[in-house]
């Protein structure tokens, strides 16, 4: 029951979030008096539908999406009349073109001269096209938000959660060591789980990365340690001792450094606005990158849906592996702050995801009409300084031979993550 619960939260989280998408769009064209005539979730048959002044509004069977329909996306060539479509062309991709500019044409009614989209002024364009994903930036910033400044982040403390038993961390799960290896300090002078140290040396301690420091600078040293434990606090000389590691500045470079051989307890502490405009700024970076890599992220899915490659972890994932994910976090062992938490860190992800990938300056995305506008912008400033006359509307129809294939790309990407989803799932570690 759990994991359907899961399963449905994260399937109408993803379904309003959408549906929010195409309200941004949507209220933008009802500005700009761009006649609208559907709003709709979803493709394919309608599911239920209600008409409400000039707009039907409805839920279709494919959850895979939704649009807004705004007469005019097309506009007619240069030199016809309003309205009107030239005869057909036989060249194959011009016939095409023209086929789909009259089907557009056609929903054009005497008196929708100035509400067809193709006619708006081209900020008008940009801002219709731009408030979709911006509505999904949005609610991005707002989830994780809520997240780091209402549940908080999980922050290492100055309190031992585990201590390694052996100075190898390859042992360091067993009990007891084995004869002839060293167990860490931390276990030679028995240390505890719950022990919360105080100070360092002398030094009071406040945080965790303030501790860490201070161990990695007193490599071969013995320390004091203040510890409280059960109300008490008792000091303890502590042998640190010696680990070669990685520089952190520097990979190729191998440096000394101290080790106590403890894992800190992880606490949820709530973040300041300042936090989450750091973490989106990391997250949307690291989100674009994963995005320009995607045809290669898309050859993994691959791989793993027909093949004995694992599935990628930080790979692309369709709605129902976001489903299934869901379920998994509600079916899992974790305290209900855990649950919620993740809930809303996935949701803020997905809304990041979507809203960034449909900046991409392709049709039939909504960074390709926004595209259009801005080159319409560009020729009528060059046109103005040249003194030349309006050029106009950008014909954005020319483009439809590019938009179908990525139409066909976006189609086979979402069929292939959803048949991965399916057979080879992204789980949860543990």
């Amino acid at each position: 029951m759990g994991w359907l619960a899961g399963v449905l939260i994260l399937f109408f989280g993803l379904m309003a979030s959408i549906a929010l998408h195409e309200l941004g769009h949507f209220s933008f064209a009802k500005l700009f008096r761009v006649r609208t005539t559907q709003f709709m979730v979803g493709f394919g048959p309608t599911l239920w539908s209600r008409h409400k002044g000039e707009t039907e509004y409805g839920i279709k069977w494919i959850p895979l999406g939704g649009y807004i329909r705004m007469i005019g996306m097309l506009p007619p060539r240069k030199g016809d009349k309003p309205g009107q479509a030239r005869r057909m062309s036989t060249g194959p991709w011009q016939g095409l073109i023209e086929s789909a500019r009259g089907a557009a044409l056609e929903e054009v009614r005497p008196g929708d001269e100035d509400r067809v989209f193709y006619a708006k002024k081209w900020w008008q364009k940009l801002a219709i096209m731009f408030a979709g994903p911006a509505m999904n930036l949005i609610l991005a910033v707002i989830f994780f938000a809520i997240l780091l400044m209402g549940i908080g982040t999980p922050t290492p403390q100055p309190v031992i959660s585990s201590v390694a038993k052996c100075a190898i961390p390859a042992n360091s799960q067993l009990t007891d060591c084995p004869q002839g290896y060293t167990p860490t300090p931390a276990a030679a002078v028995q240390l505890k789980a719950g022990d919360r140290i105080v100070s360092y040396n002398g030094e009071k301690i406040t945080t965790y990365d303030q501790l860490q420091g201070l161990i990695r600078d007193s490599a071969g040293r013995t320390v004091t340690m203040n510890v409280e434990r059960d109300g008490k606090t008792t000091p303890f000389q502590v042998p640190i001792a010696r680990n070669q590691m990685a520089d952190l500045k520097d990979r190729e470079k191998v440096v000394t450094v101290g080790f106590l051989g403890i894992t800190p307890l992880q606490e949820r502490e709530r973040q300041g606005p300042i936090a989450v405009a750091d973490y989106m700024g990391e997250l949307t970076v690291h989100t674009a990158g994963a995005l320009i890599r995607l045809p290669q992220k898309m050859v993994g899915v691959w791989q793993a849906a027909f093949g004995d490659e694992k599935r990628d972890p930080n790979g692309p994932v369709g709605v129902v592996g976001v489903s299934r994910l869901g379920g998994e976090i509600a079916a899992s062992e974790w305290p209900v702050t855990e649950k919620v938490a993740m809930f809303i860190a996935l949701l803020g992800s997905l809304n990041l995801a979507v809203g960034l990938f449909n900046l991409v300056p392709l049709l039939p995305l909504d960074g390709g009409h926004m595209a259009g506008a801005l080159l319409e912008a560009i020729k009528k400033f060059f046109a103005r300084l040249r003194g030349r006359p309006d050029p106009g509307y950008v014909d954005v129809a020319k483009a439809l031979p590019v938009t179908y294939v990525m139409a066909v790309v976006l189609i086979v990407m979402g069929g292939l993550l959803i048949y991965a989803d399916l057979v080879n799932p992204i789980r949860f570690a543990g």
